[in-house]
């Protein structure tokens, strides 16, 4: 590419770095002070952009009306952010940490069907910003005028932000909250009232950084889940509540961007390599890097380990005679549904679909709950393990019971290196990491095409014979339960003990002398293993696999799982698998909102059991036995 481009690439890029600036530096501030992670953070950008869409055809593209309309569009977004702090985050802030997470994503599903409700399914494209709406020629290229503008606003708002707090009382108060929120309350500040004016600060950015992107791109129902990552890639790598290193980290990032795309195609030791390709992964890679080398990000500080209970654990107890013929039903009911396929033709398909969503929780629920080491990229060794078994089945010419017993060992391997990095970190850096790690396997299966069919995928992968006829699902059944059977023999294990250890109390188990990383790298990669297995079983039951089992979506459903059913319990993710498949199933059939409606449960869910539902039936269990 010629000069002109590259630099005209570079004032793309700038553009870009505010544009991601403007929404990561709400979500910095909010995390700052509140430490939660506000996953509805992207919620609140989508809608900055329908709420100015909507004033603007109201208010006419004047400069007048156009202007106002953003404006009152970002105030809109940042009364909206204030409600739900008000109404639903203020009763949660001393639930697990790991709940307040899952009351967000709730938030999510609620916004995205009230923003298709009100809207539509359509995308719609706002008009030009007036006095803003031409180019200028830059060397031969043209640059649009409003991307200039863009270039300014982020370092503007940097600035407005950092003399808030600087300058203000309330931005003393809130920097003081950043460091011990314990003493500030002890000095008698109104800490609640403080969290709701941020969390509005917080969301009103979000929605101006919408607001802004009108003349940009449409306004679309996808762009929640699509903000979300980049945001959390810019916070994470620039420091979690820095705001300063947010900024620097969104130009580095947009400036990776902008340089893969004007590099092109390059030529490089007789091999073509599309640069293009990479803006769908980049950010991730150099947020691997900068984690690897610099775990607290660019600017960042050391963090208190991100726990998903707020008081010590609870002790594991072996079940007895009571919970070993509920286990006993439980299976013996599982296997009866395929004969209730004369009255019921889609029980046997949603059991089977439960049965690997159980297998997936149970791993998941082992790394989280038993290591304490939370996740948002453990989709990644379910998706391994669907490949593997499918090249493994169809490429390699491998049977299925060989296929299947290989794949697992493939996603066991790959656990074990992510987590040889991943568990040098903790909490969100921990989780964030694993979600790069989660996306750079999601960006090379979709676009490598020859081996793995790119957003095709893979078809054609059934059964053999043998298992043929429905009895698939019991071979799935036995697989399932055998290892679910596994891995609660191994919590009580000496190994189990020690990573309970090692999770309540890494330092004490070190002065212990046990070996704190190789525990937990152990713990890693079993759970690779475990997702792997499901991955296998899930792609001999539906006959196919796709990049879809691998994006962040499904590691959230995953969370969801862990979360709905109780995170201390080793019953919690069959329980929370088993509620969130059949839920799900359910409310897609009954409304085209079956979104909100999944949400709200959810939320009634955290604030009546915020410890899960299998967690709140032994909690009232343990109290009957006292009384």
């Amino acid at each position: 590419m010629q000069p002109a481009g590259f630099i005209v690439q570079f004032l793309n890029g700038l553009a870009e770095a505010s544009s991601l600036f403007l929404v990561a530096a709400g979500l910095s501030l909010i995390f700052g002070v509140t430490r939660i992670v506000n996953f509805a953070h992207g919620s609140l950008y989508m809608l900055g952009i329908y709420v100015a869409y909507t004033l603007v055809q109201a208010w006419g593209d004047g400069p007048a009306g156009y202007w106002l309309a953003i404006l009152c569009a970002a105030l809109a977004i940042g009364l909206l952010g204030a409600l739900a702090e008000l109404l639903l985050l203020r009763r949660i802030y001393k639930a697990p940490e790991m709940f307040q997470l899952l009351a967000t994503f709730a938030l999510v599903l609620v916004f995205n069907d009230m923003a298709m409700w009100l809207w539509g399914p359509d995308d719609l494209l706002g008009p030009l910003a007036p006095g803003l709406d031409g180019s200028v020629r830059i060397l031969g290229r043209y640059l649009p005028v409003y991307d200039l503008a863009m270039i300014a606003a982020g370092p503007l708002v940097l600035l407005l932000v950092w003399l808030l707090l600087t300058r203000s009382r309330w931005g003393t108060l809130i920097r003081a909250a950043t460091q011990d929120r314990e003493m500030l309350g002890a000095l008698g500040v109104n800490q609640a009232w403080l969290f709701t004016s941020v969390f509005a600060l917080g969301a009103f950015l979000a929605g101006l950084g919408g607001a802004l992107q009108i003349p940009r791109q449409p306004a679309s129902l996808t762009l929640d889940l699509g903000i979300i990552g980049d945001v959390f890639v810019v916070v994470v790598v620039g420091g979690m509540g820095s705001l300063p290193g947010a900024y620097l980290a969104a130009l580095i990032i947009a400036q990776l961007k902008a340089l893969c795309i004007a590099l092109g195609v390059v030529e490089l030791f007789g091999l073509s390599i599309a640069f293009p390709k990479l803006t769908l992964v980049v950010e991730f890679i150099f947020m691997a890097f900068v984690l690897v080398f610099k775990p607290w990000g660019l600017m960042g500080k050391p963090l208190p380990l991100m726990r998903h209970a707020a008081s010590a654990e609870p002790t594991l107890r072996p079940g007895g005679p009571a919970f070993r013929l509920a286990a006993l039903a439980l299976v013996a009911a599982a296997a009866a549904l395929p004969l209730l396929s004369a009255t019921l033709p889609y029980a046997t398909v949603l059991a089977q679909d439960m049965l690997v969503a159980v297998l997936f929780a149970v791993s998941l629920h082992f790394m989280m709950g038993l290591g304490g080491m939370p996740t948002f990229g453990h989709a990644a060794y379910f998706g391994i393990g669907a490949y593997s078994a499918a090249l493994l089945f169809k490429a390699a010419g491998l049977g299925m019971a060989a296929s299947i017993v290989a794949a697992p060992v493939v996603a066991g391997l790959a656990a074990m290196v992510f987590g040889w990095f991943c568990i040098r970190l903790t909490g969100v850096y921990l989780a964030m990491l694993t979600l790069a790690f989660a996306q750079i396997i999601w960006s090379i299966v979709y676009q490598w095409d020859d081996v793995t069919g790119g957003s095709n995928g893979i078809v054609g992968i059934w059964p053999d014979d043998w298992l043929a006829a429905g009895r698939y699902y019991y071979f799935s059944l036995a697989v399932v339960a055998l290892l679910a059977l596994w891995v609660r023999r191994m919590a009580f294990s000496p190994f189990g003990q020690a990573l309970r250890a090692v999770r309540d109390s890494s330092l004490r188990a070190d002065a212990l002398g046990m070996d704190v990383k190789r525990i937990q790298w152990t713990a890693f990669a079993i759970a690779g293993l475990l997702a792997g297995v499901a991955g296998a079983l899930y792609v001999f039951s539906k006959g196919s696999t796709s990049p879809e089992v691998i994006t962040v979506g499904k590691s959230v459903d995953g969370l969801v799982m862990v979360l709905l059913g109780g995170i201390q319990s080793l019953s919690g993710p069959i329980v929370g698998a088993a509620s969130f498949t059949v839920l799900q199933d359910y409310f897609v059939g009954v409304t085209e909102y079956w979104r909100a409606l999944f949400g709200a449960v959810i939320l009634l869910i955290v604030l009546a059991f915020p410890q899960g539902i299998a967690g709140a039936f032994q909690g009232r269990r343990a109290w009957g036995a006292k009384a």
